[in-house]
């Protein structure tokens, strides 16, 4: 010891490097117990390598000899016993050593774990670059691995989108600017990619005006008769129990007809109630006032009656213009799907649904239907040159609650079958929400790739502790202290868990999601008649 810190700093640095920080007590399954000499990571701690100088704090790493292969594990826990300190590790993975006795070839997964006694080092800034180096694979970076400030955090494209990702966030976290950091990563790396983002708040058409095409209720325009039965029940049926179901019979038979009726249908061999084919609603009203009177009894009119009804208050309110309106009764399907997927995308791959001015009863109903168009068009191109499409949804949980009883059957069911079945037909699933214990369960544990940011509840916490992989475990109790813009990140989309330092973006590229600073927006005052008389004329007139 007294040789080390009496050397050069060049010899120190290679004294510290070959000097053993404890030994391996015991090993159970993918966990190990480590005794740590309590010196020398003091005196580690005046290193100039940042990730020598934390070896021995909780999520650093430790790296072993075994069999001739260097294992390295990540300290998940801390104590003390008779003056030594007591570390348990989770096995990480394994790579060879260069002649220099740096890591290299680094891969996930253990071969061979240590016996007891084994020596264990810090690991260096030069092996932590090839822990997590991504190497020839398509990747994009996004920040800085703790505890270094020049490692890069990469993630696997392929692997995270290919199996799904969630990004998990407390409200003031960064989870916003986050989720805008690896779109445009993603964008940059793939300009004639196909990405689809549903944008509850209206917070990103800024953020993407450069790379993307907006989209709200002035330009949408999504044709009514593309939704399916399920879809047209969910927005034209009032009653519940035994009602719902005659009016559900009557819609059926009813619309049937209607698409029939369309020149389309001559030239489709078998055409249902769920085929997307225009027809007009005129015709649809007249065919149902047609069954009515075909009654034997006037009794018997009050489903018919509540149809009619509903379908006339929904042509008639301008809320509902951006799906409803008279000029897309034509056959604009082929020209939507290729607005909304970006085909071709001209350099632009993503598409911002801004849906905060959709009426809040069918908001779940226009999510469903470009969900649906995402998986459905996915599965019919079988066989033809893919398209692969990303399907982003901000506030996740608002469409597949953990509760089965809320009223959003559609979109529910849709969201769920992409989580499971999505990956086979090129349909990736990226779930964002700040209350991950709101999501249902079986969605969020078929994401492939966990990115958590600070999670402030215990509930939320606990939940994404039960999603995460065993490696993940020492990162997991860390998770209420991350910084803003901090992340912990595991799963397919890295090598190894880890902990991120999201990069900064530049302003322009950021949502429009700030909190307002209220200290400085109550000191202002003037024209408070002519904002009240704006807001009003935009509140009347249900658009921005």
């Amino acid at each position: 010891m007294n040789d080390i810190v009496g050397g050069t700093s060049f010899e120190k640095a290679a004294g510290l490097a070959a000097t053993p920080l404890g030994r391996i007590e015991r090993i159970t399954g993918g966990d190990a117990e480590v005794r740590l000499n309590p010196q020398l990571l003091e005196l580690m701690a005046r290193d100039g390598d940042s990730t020598v100088a934390m070896a021995g704090e909780i999520g650093s790493m430790l790296r072993m000899m075994v069999a001739g292969r260097c294992v390295i594990a990540s300290i998940h826990n801390l104590g003390s016993d008779g003056g030594e300190i007591t570390a348990h590790i989770s096995f990480l993975g394994e790579g060879v050593v260069d002649g220099e006795g740096h890591v290299a070839g680094f891969r996930r997964g253990v071969t061979r774990y240590p016996l007891p006694g084994t020596p264990v080092h810090a690991v260096s800034s030069v092996d932590t670059v090839a822990i997590f180096s991504a190497g020839n694979v398509p990747h994009i970076e996004i920040g800085t691995v703790h505890p270094t400030n020049s490692t890069r955090a990469a993630l696997l494209v392929d692997a995270m989108l290919g199996k799904h990702f969630a990004l998990l966030g407390s409200t003031g976290t960064g989870k916003s600017t986050a989720t805008a950091l690896i779109l445009h990563r993603i964008c940059q790396m793939a300009p004639a990619g196909h990405i689809v983002m549903i944008d509850p708040h209206g917070e990103y058409d800024a953020a993407f005006a450069e790379v993307g095409a907006s989209y709200n209720v002035t330009n949408l325009a999504m044709p009514y008769w593309l939704m399916n039965f399920e879809e047209h029940c969910e927005v034209l049926l009032t009653t519940t129990g035994a009602e719902r179901q005659t009016d559900a019979d009557i819609l059926a038979k009813c619309m049937l007809a209607a698409r029939q009726k369309n020149r389309a249908a001559d030239t489709v061999a078998r055409i249902t109630v769920d085929s997307p084919i225009p027809y007009v609603l005129s015709d649809l009203t007249n065919i149902i006032q047609t069954e009515m009177g075909k009654l034997d009894k006037a009794s018997n009119s009050a489903p018919y009656l509540r149809l009619k009804q509903k379908i006339d208050e929904i042509r008639s309110d301008p809320r509902y213009h951006f799906m409803f309106s008279g000029m897309l009764v034509g056959d604009s399907m082929k020209s939507f799907i290729k607005r909304i997927f970006r085909l071709p995308g001209d350099g632009r791959p993503i598409s911002v649904i801004d849906v905060s001015g959709v009426p809040s009863e069918i908001t779940s109903v226009v999510v469903a239907v470009l969900a649906r168009c995402v998986f459905d068009y996915a599965i019919w191109a079988r066989g033809q040159a893919q398209h692969p499409v990303l399907l982003v949804c901000e506030e996740a949980h608002r469409y597949v609650p953990s509760d089965r009883s809320a009223n959003n059957g559609p979109v529910r069911r849709i969201l769920e079958r992409i989580a499971k079945e999505g990956r086979k037909y090129g349909v990736s699933l990226g779930l964002v929400t700040q209350r991950p214990s709101d999501l249902a369960e079986g969605v969020l544990s078929q994401c492939g790739t966990i990115i958590s940011m600070r999670l402030n509840n215990e509930r939320d916490q606990a939940f994404v502790r039960a999603a995460m992989p065993e490696g993940a475990r020492g990162f997991l109790d860390s998770i209420p202290a991350l910084r803003n813009r901090e992340a912990i990140i595991c799963g397919e989309g890295v090598s190894i868990p880890i902990r991120v330092a999201f990069d900064d973006l530049e302003e322009a590229l950021r949502p429009a999601s700030n909190d307002p600073v209220f200290s400085d927006l109550w000191r202002r005052t003037g024209d408070e008649d002519a904002l009240v008389e704006h807001v009003i004329g935009r509140w009347r007139n249900q658009g921005r």
